[in-house]
């Protein structure tokens, strides 16, 4: 069996009588890209945050990068990256500067930070926008920018909350090609979060439906839509688990306040 970059031991958490995480046990392989689907409410948010450790679980508990999250969380926090669905980069520093002060957070000190900024620019294809101040970004230069800061320090895990949110269909690609990239360049493995059925089918390797704290579907996205039909979707797929189904560029205004209402529904 491939080794578990994730690994998810009767996670649990709850908020008095309310069990927003109920005894989760699932694992995604190392270089897997793991797509989480859930309508609002569901609990992926608090997943991904017991998963990097901005909260504690109540019961169970995970692996993640090999390290337990309740016993090791520092050990834990050295290897992921996380990008949330809240706007991280500085509008009033450019591109390079918000790159420089991850890179003095991460500890990434004398060539080898000139080096991982130049190189991430150029993944991100920021290179010339990299003098430009971030409020002069559009939405999904933002996006790409805020994934270069998160795997600076080279991550083993990346996690993304809603990564495509509020971007427009081109702007969407351009993150998915990159984050593409990501796991075959780097052998990075990437746990997100997507209310966007099209990105889920698009990149994941595996799927996970999660509904009222519970996965209630767990697989290939191909052999998901194969279980409820031959001309199923992954909507289609959702619905049936769920009852429920998933509705879903701008400057950095506009980024900040579709995450702030995508961040309210969740």
């Amino acid at each position: 069996m491939e080794a578990a970059a994730i690994q998810a031991l009767d996670l649990t958490r709850r908020y008095d009588a309310l069990v927003a995480v109920d005894q989760l046990c699932f694992r995604s392989p190392a270089g897997c890209i793991f797509g989480l689907l859930g309508p609002n409410g569901a609990g992926k948010s608090t997943l991904i945050k017991m998963l990097t450790t901005l909260l504690p679980p109540s019961s169970g508990t995970a692996f993640v990068a090999g390290f337990d999250i309740v016993r090791t969380p520092a050990e834990v926090r050295k290897r992921i990256g996380y990008v949330s669905q809240m706007l991280s980069a500085d509008g009033d520093l450019t591109g390079y500067e918000n790159l420089l002060v991850s890179a003095k957070l991460y500890g990434i000190r004398g060539p080898e930070r000139a080096t991982r900024i130049r190189n991430a620019l150029e993944f991100m294809e920021l290179s010339e926008a990299a003098g430009r101040r971030v409020k002069q970004y559009s939405g999904g230069m933002i996006r790409r920018l805020e994934i270069a800061q998160s795997m600076l320090h080279r991550p083993a895990v990346l996690f993304l909350d809603e990564p495509t949110v509020g971007l427009d269909p081109v702007a969407k690609r351009s993150v998915w090609q990159r984050i593409t990239e990501l796991r075959e360049r780097f052998g990075t493995t990437v746990l997100l979060t997507t209310h966007d059925m099209e990105e889920a089918d698009e990149l994941c390797d595996t799927v996970a439906v999660l509904h009222r704290g519970r996965i209630v579907a767990l697989d290939a996205p191909a052999l998901l839509k194969a279980r409820i039909g031959a001309e199923a979707t992954l909507n289609d797929v959702f619905i049936a688990y769920t009852g429920a189904s998933m509705a879903e560029e701008g400057n950095i205004r506009d980024v900040a306040r579709t995450r702030r209402t995508a961040r309210r529904l969740e």
